[in-house]
């Protein structure tokens, strides 16, 4: 038999390519025996060299450094489009019961839109970890959930107990209420420590003020938690300090307000997400806030990070004055993909990617975007999206959730005319 090594470029390129249907298998047989829904983390190449993959969750970096996935490649699987990943993911995730928690670590998602965020799927990763430290003393996940939401996956995101306050009290803009809720469990339940996301969304005013009512010393812009024996509460924390450029240590706190990828979501277990309710009412409040709800403001000036409905462009977009009417009339915010920056049809600050701005839209419209990797590690926790292209078999069709094949300026004028024609309507009718 010769000892001259073949390649085969096909395979090379399906393993490289996390979108292709045959992507988990043949990762599988270049790395050995994978249990179904693993990814490779390493196997050797053609030329005896050892490969490894970047996107595998947990990889070490080459500084020792962790890094954490977000290529998308669990979200997809778990939701089951795009690649034909394994669907059955979800399915076969250990299921973990906890009936009699020696203590209760409560996580206060932000949820914008209705859902957990990937921060606040980070931090209720972070709750994992102090909960499971000790196998001898396990403890439960507690998350406390304000006004009306739309998730329905709080077991596979890790929370064991659910405590939702769904009165119309807590919704809108309510510190005060949302504040005597928390201080209603801390005086019933005492929980060992208080998790809430450190964001502009509302979790990072409302971890200072749960402080200032227990009178603790929160932990602020922490992104790492280790153990400590010497620690009065056996955890160390680092926290980032002078805008972002030093890292501060100390001992862990009982409250906690924690930047994105803090740890790694919560991928391999389900857990029971039983409902949880005090078991007093909370006393009625005269509140000194009156939410006089949103105020609308200009697409245009919502940065990407944090708008929910993007109009992107990509190099398929030939008629850049229709698309930029089409997004004023829809009211949506402007991205672009790397080659339109390049090109100078947008500016830097609207590039969305890995190597822009990821963002968390509630839908998301690529227009011309053929899907590289960056694209689409850039836009994995948006919560739809939606493709325009005349290629269908380009990545950005397969991540879709729904793809309209055709051109891009007949296709976006005719969705500004139905638009416009509908709110005449409307106006007609009033």
């Amino acid at each position: 038999m010769s000892e001259i090594l073949r390649r085969d470029p096909r395979r090379e390129w399906i393993a490289r390519n996390r979108l292709h249907p045959e992507h988990l298998n043949v990762l599988a047989e270049l790395g050995g025996s994978v249990g179904q829904g693993t990814v490779a983390t390493e196997w050797m190449g053609p030329n005896g060299v050892m490969r490894k993959n970047p996107h595998a969750v947990g990889f070490i970096g080459p500084n020792g450094i962790k890094r954490i996935d977000r290529s998308g490649a669990q979200q997809a699987a778990a939701a089951g489009r795009g690649a034909g990943q394994a669907s059955a993911a979800t399915d076969d995730r250990r299921r973990v019961a906890i009936e009699a928690p020696a203590f209760l670590v409560a996580v206060v998602p932000d949820m914008p839109g209705g859902r957990l965020s990937s921060h606040d799927r980070d931090l209720l990763g972070l709750a994992r970890q102090l909960a499971d430290a000790d196998d001898q003393r396990p403890g439960a996940v507690l998350a406390v959930v304000f006004g009306h939401h739309k998730e329905g996956a709080f077991d596979e995101a890790g929370v064991d107990r659910l405590m939702h306050f769904d009165d119309a009290l807590f919704d809108g803009y309510a510190p005060e209420a949302r504040l005597a809720a928390l201080a209603a469990v801390e005086g019933e339940l005492a929980p060992s420590h208080w998790l809430l996301p450190d964001s502009k969304l509302g979790g990072a005013d409302l971890g200072r003020r749960l402080a200032a009512r227990l009178q603790e010393r929160p932990a602020t812009g922490v992104w790492q938690i280790e153990p400590d024996a010497t620690a009065p509460l056996g955890w160390r924390c680092t926290g980032r300090g002078a805008a972002g450029t030093t890292d501060i240590q100390r001992a862990l706190p009982r409250i906690v307000l924690a930047l994105p990828e803090c740890a790694e979501p919560v991928a391999e277990t389900r857990h029971g997400a039983q409902p949880l309710a005090l078991s007093q009412p909370l006393p009625r409040l005269l509140a000194r806030i009156e939410d006089l709800g949103q105020v609308a403001v200009d697409p245009a000036g919502v940065a990407l990070a944090e708008a929910e409905f993007i109009l992107s462009a990509g190099n398929g977009v030939k008629d850049w004055e229709g698309f930029h009417h089409a997004a004023k009339v829809l009211g949506a915010t402007e991205g672009a993909s790397r080659v339109a920056v390049d090109d100078g049809f947008m500016p830097r600050d609207r590039q969305v990617g890995a190597t822009g701005t990821w963002v968390t839209a509630r839908v998301y419209v690529a227009v011309g975007v053929s899907g590289a990797i960056q694209h689409l590690q850039g836009i994995q926790s948006c919560e739809k999206v939606v493709a325009v292209n005349l290629d269908p078999g380009c990545d950005m069709i397969k991540r879709a959730d729904l793809a309209v094949i055709g051109d891009s300026a007949s296709i976006l004028a005719a969705l500004v005319e139905m638009v416009e024609r509908q709110r005449g309507e409307k106006r007609d009718a009033a």
